[in-house]
This record gives C-alpha cells, structure tokens and sequence, in this order.
C-alpha cells in the first residue's frame, strides 16, 4: 500500500527555494510534490487549460463537465483536489459555481520549477 503524504495547508501560492537553486529540504519538497500530483491527472490539466481559456474566464461545473465528457460529481471532484492544491477558486453565484485558476498559484510553481520561465 503507498505511503499517505501529510496533509498540509495549501491555500496560498507555494513558496520556496527554486528547485536549480539550491537542494530543497524536506518540508519545501513536500509542498511541491503535493501541488504537482495535484495537476497529475489528465482530467484535471484539461480543467487547468479550459479555466485558463475560458472566454468568460469563470465557466461553471456544468460547462466544464461537457467540455471533457465526465460527469459534473467527477468533475466537481477533480476541482476539489485542484482547490485544496490551491491552484482553482470556486465561487456559488445562485444555482452555479463558477470556477477559476489562480494564476499567481500557477506563477509561483513556474518559477519554483524553473525561475528563468517568467523573465
């Protein structure tokens, strides 16, 4: 059976040590890992690309269901996971929620992964 990673607060922009910086240590690591296994689903990079393309910029769980031909529960499960890796925001307006990335969440892991990608 996999080892369970710790569950750790990652409502905020991850924030470290580049990875070509320097050796990260534990806790920064982890930080990462969980936020990229997060995006380590097919699913869930296809929700990534649609909320980044929106022409709305804020579509709802029923759009983004038919968009990738999944059911708006696995859907709804697949933006839990993005949200709790703080990369997605969701917001209840009436019957909907809308979603949206969070683009400085998707900046600071760029920049952690590679800091010359954003200059």
């Amino acid at each position: 059976m996999p080892k369970a990673l710790p569950v750790i607060d990652m409502s905020a922009p991850v924030c470290c040590t580049p990875v070509a910086a320097a050796a990260m240590d534990e806790a920064a690591a982890l930080e990462v890992a969980l936020r990229l296994k997060a995006l380590a689903d097919p699913a869930r990079v296809r929700l990534m690309s649609l909320l980044l393309t929106s022409p709305s910029g804020e579509p709802n769980s029923g759009e983004l269901a038919a968009a990738v031909g999944l059911s708006e529960s696995t859907v709804s499960h697949h933006l839990a996971q993005l949200r709790n890796a703080g990369m997605v925001e969701s917001e209840r307006r009436g019957m909907n929620t809308v979603h949206r990335a969070r683009r400085d969440a998707l900046g600071a892991m760029c920049r952690i992964l590679d800091p010359d990608c954003c200059t």
